[in-house]
């Protein structure tokens, strides 16, 4: 269980800038969180607005970048959809009116501070701008993975939500 508020401006301020980036170096996050099963772990990092993902199983190593820089980093950009050698990727990029944000950061909120397994960092400016994380294992070996970024407009809000399965 894990809430952040965050005193540092989000480097990611569009969900436009996005990128996707697989086993590259994964930057120092601003907060994250361990969940393990066993031997296996997974690293749950929040970034600037931003996510950081590195997991390990059974002497296997994976890790996925979805920020501003991961383009740079040798990544693409943030695709809908992206397979490779036991992993996958799905993100889904929503626009959404400003009761459908609020609910949404609500929610995520709710969820770090009470349930295992989740993260969430909140940016300073607006209490829609966030981002979170969730993973847990799975039964047949490997670890899942979800993100939530939020980013607040004027009027309305972008929501990026990404899911990640991986089994080596």
């Amino acid at each position: 269980m894990s809430l952040h508020i965050l005193d540092v401006e989000s480097r990611d301020v569009t969900a436009r800038a996005l990128g996707l980036v697989v086993n590259a170096e994964t930057p120092i996050p601003l907060a994250q969180l361990t969940v393990v099963d066993g031997n296996d772990s997974v690293i749950l990092g929040v970034l600037g607005a931003s996510h950081a993902v590195t997991a390990s199983l059974a002497g296997h190593r994976i890790t996925e970048q979805v920020s501003c820089d991961a383009v740079r980093a040798g990544g693409q950009p943030l695709p809908v959809s992206e397979r490779a050698s036991g992993y996958q990727f799905n993100s889904d990029t929503r626009t959404v009116d400003r009761a459908c944000l609020e609910h949404t950061a609500e929610w995520l909120r709710g969820q770090a501070t009470e349930v295992d397994g989740w993260i969430c960092g909140s940016f300073p400016g607006a209490r829609t701008a966030l981002t979170a994380l969730t993973a847990q294992s799975e039964h047949a070996g490997g670890w899942a993975w979800q993100t939530w970024h939020l980013y607040p407009g004027e009027e309305d809000g972008v929501i990026v939500q990404t899911r990640s399965r991986w089994q080596p």
